[in-house]
């Protein structure tokens, strides 16, 4: 039976190029899960492994060991199941002496999708109305981005792979692109793999997100629950060295040479905290609880399995 509710299912998933001493583990036995309609979000540093899973999801090239599935369907076993999706990976490439829509018409009679009212409506929803009947030999990157995204959308995929599809835009742009992403799972019931580096974007379209890091899942979970895992609270006490010798045996502290200190701890270590202060003869002024970024949290996930590594 199919699985409708699940868009991506990866399993022990496993790439390894060369042998020997030249050998490079680009993937390492990574598991997640997409779930249909939902927008997730795909982190991690440059060579991360980001693009050759998402290569491996598209079958252009083969893992070592393990299993990705779409809609319940190995990618290997039936190829056929990528009729359902649409991918933008690596940056948009066009005929450069078509214009931007006869591209779209190429690829569309091609893919056996041409319907003329569907490219226009793209070519609009994209913002591309004006540089459309231009040859994409002149089109900026931004352009390209933009254009690529409505030849991924052509055959109306149910799952659509974004690698970087802002890239190049400016940030009125990238705005909009960031309303297009939602919307397409929003009001179109689309599910959206988005891999990116600008952290900004992913905290403010992604449903969920995923971190890897040396080809590992390093965290997995809603926006959210990650920030909320790791508090920062800024304290002003008196006096402020007794303060940070109680706790700095138990929990890491920042000072910015002023009268507060920023202790990094979890969340249910707040009160804990609080009662030190105050056991100790401490004068406590104020607390606040500052909210990490996801920018913050991911450098310090990321930095923290290399130390490890």
């Amino acid at each position: 039976m199919q699985d409708t509710t699940t868009a991506i299912h990866v399993s022990g998933l496993y790439k390894q190029f060369g042998r020997g001493k030249q050998q490079v583990k680009a993937v390492q036995n990574l598991d997640f899960e997409v779930k249909a309609g939902e927008v997730y979000g795909f982190l991690g540093p440059n060579g991360a492994g980001k693009t050759t899973t998402i290569r491996m999801l598209l079958d252009l090239i083969r893992p070592t060991s393990g299993t990705a599935m779409l809609f319940g369907e190995s990618v290997q076993r039936n190829p056929d199941i990528l009729k359902r999706v649409g991918a933008l990976v690596e940056g948009a490439t066009f005929y450069p002496y078509l214009t931007g829509r006869k591209n779209l018409e190429v690829l569309a009679r091609s893919g056996g999708y041409y319907d003329p009212k569907r490219i226009q409506s793209l070519i609009e929803q994209v913002g591309m109305t004006d540089h459309a009947y231009r040859r994409t030999k002149g089109y900026s990157t931004g352009m390209k981005q933009r254009m690529g995204l409505a030849a991924t959308l052509l055959g109306n995929p149910d799952l659509i792979i974004l690698d970087e599809p802002t890239n190049g835009l400016d940030p009125a742009g990238i705005q909009e692109m960031r309303t297009f992403i939602r919307e397409l799972a929003d009001k179109q019931g689309k599910t959206v793999f988005l891999s990116s580096h600008m952290l900004n974007e992913i905290e403010q379209v992604c449903d969920r997100v995923a971190i890897i890091n040396r080809g590992k899942l390093v965290r997995e979970g809603t926006v959210s629950d990650l920030l909320s895992e790791q508090a920062q609270l800024v304290v002003e006490a008196s006096p402020l060295d007794k303060a940070q010798a109680i706790l700095s045996p138990h929990w890491a502290l920042h000072s910015n040479g002023g009268v507060h200190i920023t202790v990094e701890a979890q969340r249910e270590d707040i009160p804990t905290i609080i009662r030190k202060l105050v056991e100790n003869d401490i004068k406590v002024y104020e607390v606040a609880s500052q909210r990490q970024t996801l920018e913050e949290y991911f450098l310090a996930v990321t930095q923290g399995e290399d130390n490890n590594g």
